[in-house]
């Protein structure tokens, strides 16, 4: 194998010790992002579905200013996340949170910044949609058993909404994984900064296809690992 990488990517066999690092990059920048987005977008998700106007925690201010922030990263042309450049936008509005955090701006856990919270609203808004497929019959006969909102957001949203909410996880980690690849294009390491910086910028064609490969292979696992995991918890 490696004869054959040698011979016939040459560019990719000088680069190899860089792009398994790259690698694990990419993979450490969506670890990240999924324990921090995906505590704190559910956490947001189910605020908004239960204090929505008829939900078991009413309270219109709350709903308001959650779907606002919710809204905001979702909706306004500037800092829409499925489009790449704006996304590169919003790594450049926050270099100084990213700072302010992580005390740089270059390197995976800097480039996780924008991406978590870029990934917030959007897992946010997924999870209230999951959990607003929960049928309501089934929340209205815990209501009258006397059952706590504590205990219908654990024991009814979230177990009567769990496959909903692995499938929006799933295409939410997808969507994290590409934005890594759009970290790339300011340092923000990880495969996207291979493609870009040690391919595209020297014109090095087997190194962004091998570069491309490598996190499609990351978005088959992803997608397998998730579609194992609803299969068993269906049946």
């Amino acid at each position: 194998m490696m004869q054959f990488i040698e011979t016939n990517m040459p560019d990719v066999y000088k680069l190899l010790d860089d792009i398994v690092k790259a690698s694990w990059e990419t993979v450490y920048m969506l670890l990240l992002t999924i324990i921090f987005a995906g505590i704190l977008g559910l956490i947001v998700g189910v605020m908004v579905t239960v204090t929505r106007p008829g939900g078991i925690l009413e309270n219109i201010v709350i709903y308001k200013i959650l779907d606002a922030f919710i809204n905001i990263f979702r909706s306004i042309p500037f800092i829409n996340i499925f489009r790449s450049i704006p996304f590169i936008i919003l790594l450049a509005l926050l270099i100084n949170v990213t700072r302010f955090i992580v005390g740089t701006t270059i390197g995976s856990t800097a480039a996780s910044v924008p991406i978590i919270i870029a990934t917030i609203p959007f897992f946010a808004r997924q999870v209230e949609i999951a959990l607003l497929e929960v049928d309501s019959g089934v929340i209205e006969a815990a209501q009258s058993m006397g059952c706590s909102p504590w205990d219908i957001i654990v024991r009814v949203y979230l177990r009567e909404g769990l496959p909903s909410l692995l499938r929006v996880s799933a295409s939410t980690v997808i969507n994290v994984i590409s934005l890594t690849a759009m970290a790339g294009a300011v340092a923000g390491g990880g495969l996207g900064t291979i493609a870009i910086a040690r391919g595209y910028n020297r014109s090095k064609m087997d190194v962004i296809l091998v570069a491309t490969f490598l996190i499609l292979v990351i978005v088959f696992v992803t997608q397998l690992i998730f579609n194992w995991i609803i299969k068993k918890i269906e049946h």
